[in-house]
């Protein structure tokens, strides 16, 4: 009967390190910071798990999030998210593509995901039309596509010179290009937090514009020589 009642922490506060969505740029960031911009993109295009992960809204979401007073969420630093974000796709990329020369095809047909199997037949459909280097980079743009290329290059024997090189340029514009595009724009529009998911929906149609382009051009050529 004795003693005052224990004091319970509010419910925010338990779940509030635990109330992350990884599907969530911004709740991502504020979570992890750089840190986890480099083990988003790492398992992104590293790991067939992390098809889902959101990559174009981060990369632009963090390019964003280092503008000082242009935004609502946390400060990072550029130089940071540029470091972070490079290493964590080109490192995603080599062990994506080394797990696919000890069994890429076997993990591929083991899955029952439909997503991932139509951006598997996506991404050996880009290797066979545009060839390996036109493919690895232009595939960086695409989501899903980016994360089941490289094991499946790794599968089909692309040779390891021409893997690193192309998937280090790609890797390195699409990164680099996201995160300073994202910079550039908290520059000259205030508060543009307030439409970060538009903009975010934006960016990655115009990711995925070059490469359908490509498609369509692919499939109007075999019917004029017909």
């Amino acid at each position: 009967m004795g003693g005052p009642a224990p004091v319970l922490a509010p419910p925010a506060v338990l779940a509030g390190p635990l109330a992350v969505n990884v599907l969530d740029a911004s709740s991502l960031l504020s979570a992890f910071g750089a840190l986890g911009i480099a083990v988003v993109l790492f398992a992104e295009t590293g790991l067939l798990v992390g098809f889902f992960l959101p990559g174009d809204s981060l990369l632009f979401t963090a390019g964003l999030l280092c503008r000082t007073g242009a935004h609502s969420g946390p400060h990072l630093d550029l130089a940071q998210v540029l470091a972070a974000a490079v290493v964590g796709a080109l490192a995603g990329a080599q062990v994506g593509y080394a797990v696919g020369r000890r069994g890429g095809r076997t993990l591929l047909a083991r899955s029952r995901n439909k997503r991932l199997l139509e951006g598997a037949e996506r991404a050996e459909e880009l290797l066979g039309r545009y060839g390996h280097a036109r493919a690895i980079v232009l595939a960086r743009f695409v989501p899903v596509v980016r994360t089941v290329l490289n094991p499946l290059a790794g599968a089909l024997g692309v040779a390891p010179r021409t893997f690193a090189l192309w998937q280090a340029a790609g890797g390195l514009v699409w990164t680099v290009g996201l995160v300073l595009g994202g910079f550039a724009l908290g520059s000259v529009v205030p508060n543009v937090d307030k439409y970060l998911l538009p903009i975010v929906a934006l960016v990655v149609l115009v990711s995925v514009l070059p490469l359908a382009l490509e498609l369509l051009r692919g499939r109007r050529r075999p019917g004029r020589s017909s």
